[in-house]
């Protein structure tokens, strides 16, 4: 066994004991998104910043990012929670490993290799993008989204300005 010493500021109604090693349990959930916040893929490091403006911006710019990936965790989660499913696929070094709890980092990895070509051809750009791998496709449907909504991308020509 062991101990574990809980310490906070004093609250306006007391907790009782089970309340507060309760609420110390969950405590990695808010610390993870500070890490994820000051560590990879959002990287809030030290950076020269003179205008307070920019410093607020910057924050709440990486603060939307951090919502973003906390919703597209949860989404993946909640639906293979619902379908009774795991991932597979999703780590390199072991392809067979299922997941049912992937993070969205190693999500978004899964869609690393995919690439756009812009051709331009007698002042016409056409766009080109490679194929969905059935890992990526059925990312695409536990997120809620139709695969269309990115095969409608590609193929696409336009004019440029």
């Amino acid at each position: 066994l062991g101990w574990r010493v809980y310490v906070t500021n004093p609250t306006k109604s007391p907790l009782s004991l089970k309340q507060a090693v309760r609420a110390y349990r969950d405590e990695y959930l808010t610390e993870r998104g500070f890490a994820r916040l000051k560590g990879f893929p959002l990287s809030l490091t030290p950076i020269y910043l003179q205008r307070e403006d920019h410093i607020t911006g910057l924050i709440r710019l990486l603060s939307i990012g951090l919502r973003v990936l906390t919703l597209l965790e949860f989404q993946v989660r909640r639906n293979l929670e619902q379908n009774k499913e795991k991932l597979t696929g999703l780590y390199i070094g072991n392809p067979k490993r299922e997941t049912a709890r992937p993070t969205a980092e190693i999500l978004l990895a899964a869609f690393k290799e995919i690439t756009l070509f812009l051709i331009e051809v007698k002042n016409e750009v056409y766009a080109h993008l490679t194929a969905l791998s059935p890992l990526q496709q059925r990312i695409l449907v536990l997120l809620g989204f139709p695969t269309t909504i990115y095969t409608q991308l590609g193929g696409q020509s336009f004019t440029p300005e």
